[in-house]
């Protein structure tokens, strides 16, 4: 069964709790405690920090950026909202923890109920999933969103990989396109060290979709197949450093751009590309990460296109502060922050109200 044919016609009008009202005193950062793996350190058999998407936060709450009261908490993705990428037959597949044990490269899951690890592995990557979904919303409702987590680029509609079991991408813009008037072309940007081949592969044949993506020609995945789909292609060499790699994340970022009009920005910004990751392979600064992020953003703010931003890969302890500090230094220069929301004042919602959405309404490969 084809995947046009597995999801004909179905999904547009589904009841989704994912695009529910968001109060407008709330920031458009999306969390949600659940997203952090931990299961009797079976999340250390991986080289993911599976934690670090609550020490973002945590830094955040340091700087007094947030509160728990003033950011978005995430919801987890239903089957229902799964389905309007993913096939009946890959959903399916995720009830055998084989299956899932390869997708995450944590081979003791093999051996465990798959009751445990719906619970425990895949749950959270489906409060992600949720999470980036709802961030695009928020992004075109109030011109940027940041989901804490995020970032399955791996992962396509009928097949997982490298950490990554759902296609979060894919599903944010779809859901984008099938339900929000006037959002009818997007651009992925995809920063992260590996290639994206599970969005490539499924908006491989959608002239709505315009892909960028920059990363390391000598590492996973390599998948040629999926390259066709990448309208603007910078294959970097290994151990890339700052300079050379700024000078072409503006270059490109700013072509592909002007290439194409688009509504919607989804920005994916792994940090694996930082000197030292046991599995990106490039030699980028802390620095560098946090200049690559605002160049983005401030290419996205100069033409007025909403962005969304997920924070994919990162393989080092210190990838979460680093990820804060960005989120940071993009406040400080007025790219988001309360001053930046769009449409500022148009709602009077109470300003105390919780910001949830239900309150309104083996080779190691990587992500």
């Amino acid at each position: 069964m084809s995947h046009k044919e597995d999801n004909e016609g179905k999904r547009s009008s589904h009841h989704t709790e994912l695009y529910n009202s968001i109060p407008r005193t709330c920031l458009p950062i999306v969390y949600h405690p659940d997203y952090n793996i931990t299961f009797m350190g079976l999340e250390k058999l991986h080289p993911f920090d599976a934690g670090k998407w609550g020490k973002v936060i945590h830094f955040l709450k340091e700087e007094q950026f947030i509160t728990d009261g003033n950011i978005v908490e995430a919801r987890e993705a239903a089957e229902e909202d799964l389905l309007v990428v993913h096939t009946t037959h890959y959903l399916n597949r995720l009830k055998w923890s084989a299956v899932v044990a390869t997708i995450t490269e944590i081979p003791p899951l093999l051996f465990l109920p798959n009751f445990l690890v719906q619970r425990k592995v895949l749950r959270p990557l489906r409060t992600q999933t949720g999470g980036t979904i709802m961030a695009g919303k928020l992004a075109v409702d109030r011109g940027w969103a940041v989901n804490v987590g995020g970032g399955f680029h791996h992962c396509s509609s009928d097949r997982g990989g490298g950490f990554c079991a759902y296609a979060d991408i894919t599903l944010a813009i779809r859901f984008l396109f099938e339900r929000v008037e006037g959002i009818s072309r997007a651009t992925i940007i995809d920063l992260d060290a590996h290639q994206g081949n599970g969005h490539e592969r499924d908006f491989l044949e959608d002239g709505r979709v315009f892909i960028m993506d920059v990363y390391n020609r000598y590492i996973y995945p390599g998948d040629e197949y999926a390259k066709r789909a990448i309208k603007r292609k910078v294959e970097l060499d290994g151990g890339t450093e700052d300079s050379e790699y700024l000078q072409k994340v503006e270059l490109h970022s700013d072509g592909a751009l002007n290439e194409v009009r688009t509504d919607i920005i989804v920005y994916n910004a792994g940090t694996d590309i930082l000197a030292g990751d046991p599995l990106g392979g490039l030699s980028i600064s802390p620095q560098g990460i946090v200049k690559r992020d605002e160049i983005v953003f401030r290419a996205a703010r100069r033409r007025g296109i909403p962005i969304l931003m997920v924070t994919s890969g990162g393989y080092q302890k210190k990838t979460a502060r680093i990820i804060a500090d960005s989120i940071l230094n993009l406040h400080r220069q007025g790219l988001i922050g309360a001053e930046a929301l769009e449409g500022e004042g148009s709602s009077s919602l109470v300003t105390n109200m919780m910001c949830n959405s239900g309150s309104a309404g083996s080779t190691v490969t990587a992500i």
